[in-house]
């Protein structure tokens, strides 16, 4: 089956994907109200913890909106849809199943990539378009956020693509049916962990929407327009769980269950580690975190690229 084809079945993948969008943002909630207990002292209550999201969202709907004085009618709203719709674009290269993706792509990385890097004018028109001054300083600040570490997400992925000779997901996971290319450069998750939290406004590198600037770009959104952008971060968050699930853990693969419930469960896994990276890491000031990025982070890259260059010559 040619790989830039598009799936006689893609009209079910296309549901199911929507479907892992709604779920995995619930779910992400869920996550990060059971882990703030445990973190903070308290005691888990599960109960409260999967009625919570519900609760907040319906409040939100029912929130009146801020209105900030001559914004950009078109563009704040939009933003938002933008963000969710990059995220629900980098998860359509991304099979659940062998044979089974919305469209595995020969170039799917590539595809992923350059949603990836179109997040950050997302979130720079979300503050550009209220007309606020802290909320464009969040957006400002989102740009050159990105520019600091979205070459680690360009060298982390050529470097999972190398062991399959493809920049295809699907022959990236095949590729794995060995030994899963955390193994074999064990370097490119933590790397590409670092790239889903700031891509997705999470936890330390959620530096556009900091408290410092009041709130960011959401400063001056509420209501409704505010739970599309809380779902839309979370939206971004399970794009990058599950890719992480796909490139580093073997994606599908693994013996006796259908490959979409292993799927399922490394992208859980590696929400949860997502969430708890947001609780147990602490805040970094953003000059030190760009500083960083260029000084440490980057040469890492180099290093697990070229780990992954030496493991693909025959």
């Amino acid at each position: 089956m040619p790989l830039a084809s598009v799936y006689a079945n893609d009209w079910l993948a296309i549901p199911v994907l929507l479907a892992v969008v709604v779920g995995g943002v619930y779910l992400v909630s869920v996550l990060d109200e059971l882990f703030g207990e445990v973190v903070s002292g308290s005691r888990p209550n599960l109960g409260r913890s999967l009625r919570l999201p519900v609760r907040q969202a319906a409040l939100l709907l029912c929130q009146s909106a801020t209105r900030t004085e001559h914004p950009d009618r078109i563009l704040w709203p939009v933003a938002p849809a933008a963000y969710a719709a990059l995220a629900a674009a980098g998860m359509a290269v991304i099979p659940f199943a062998e044979g089974f993706a919305v469209a595995d792509v020969r170039t799917g990385i590539v595809v992923f990539g350059a949603a990836e890097v179109l997040t950050f004018v997302a979130v720079y028109l979300h503050g550009w378009s209220a007309n606020a001054p802290l909320a464009l300083i969040g957006g400002y600040r989102s740009l050159v956020q990105g520019f600091s570490f979205m070459l680690l997400s360009m060298f982390v992925l050529i470097g999972v693509a190398l062991p399959a000779r493809s920049l295809s997901v699907g022959q990236i996971v095949e590729a794995q049916s060995g030994l899963w290319n955390v193994v074999r450069h064990p370097l490119g998750l933590p790397l590409f962990l670092v790239v889903g939290l700031g891509a997705a406004l999470w936890g330390p590198l959620r530096l556009p929407d900091s408290r410092e600037l009041a709130g960011g770009t959401v400063g001056e959104v509420s209501g409704p327009q505010r739970l599309a952008w809380e779902f839309a971060r979370r939206a971004m968050l399970v794009s990058y769980a599950v890719m992480a699930a796909s490139a580093f853990l073997g994606g599908y693969l693994g013996p006796w269950l259908p490959g979409p419930v292993w799927l399922l469960g490394k992208s859980v896994a590696m929400l949860a580690v997502f969430v708890a990276l947001g609780h147990l890491v602490g805040r970094v000031r953003p000059e030190r975190f760009m500083a960083q990025a260029w000084t440490v982070l980057l040469p890492l890259s180099f290093l697990d690229i070229l780990i992954a260059g030496v493991e693909a010559l025959p």
